[in-house]
């Protein structure tokens, strides 16, 4: 069968708090992200590796708190300061540009006890932070990690997936993938995407000939 011609339209990522599973490997961060009146000197960094969930807390955090939320490699190093709660997502990409402004929001978001939210793959110590003042701020930050994923949680990564990718697959599809997917949240991710170009490609479901297709191309290539 000829492939089809594909291609990458945006998908819609569901963020809402409905959407977001909770289990044993991130429980403390999710009681803490919703709980910002218990950080300590009004900040928390989260830390996990990519597709650990990160951006959904850090959008819940924003939901609940309005804060304004900020990539760091996009943060314009001639802003104004934040006037309300404040999110700067993968601080550990953080410019040394705009380390100046961090700094100074981080003081001004303090002094008015408006909370502060990071995230990053690594804990804020662990960050290439060359200002000294804002190096020994951040290391101060109370860190809570993501660990790897539990069973039940990549299986919640795995469907909240297909349905970002808006795709069924069948019951047998699902039950040969979780059995056989590298144990990690970045797997999870990369492998539904794979799924869905091959499924698109060939016109075909996601049915357990498929998954069975995808994964050796994935243990091949990886």
């Amino acid at each position: 069968m000829a492939e089809q011609l594909t291609f990458d339209w945006p998908r819609r990522v569901a963020m809402g708090a409905e959407t977001f599973f909770v289990s044993e490997a991130n429980a403390e961060a999710y009681a803490l992200v919703t709980a910002p009146s218990s950080w300590p000197d009004a900040k928390l960094a989260v830390a996990g590796p990519p597709g650990a969930g990160k951006t959904h807390l850090a959008r819940l955090f924003a939901d609940q708190s309005g804060a304004a939320v900020l990539n760091a490699g996009d943060i314009d190093p001639d802003a104004a300061l934040p006037d309300g709660p404040l999110v700067v997502e993968d601080g550990d990409t953080l410019p040394e540009a705009a380390q100046e402004w961090l700094f100074h929001a981080h003081n001004h978001l303090r002094s008015q006890a408006l909370p502060l939210l990071l995230t990053g793959q690594t804990p804020p110590n662990r960050w290439a932070i060359t200002l000294p003042d804002l190096a020994s701020r951040l290391s101060a930050t109370t860190c809570v990690a993501i660990s790897d994923p539990d069973d039940q949680l990549l299986d919640a990564v795995l469907m909240k997936q297909f349905q970002d990718h808006q795709i069924a697959p069948t019951p047998n599809a699902f039950a040969l993938l979780r059995k056989h997917i590298d144990r990690s949240f970045q797997a999870a991710i990369d492998t539904v995407a794979a799924l869905d170009r091959a499924a698109m490609a060939q016109g075909r479901a996601v049915n357990r000939a498929l998954v069975r297709e995808v994964l050796d191309i994935t243990h091949r290539t990886g």
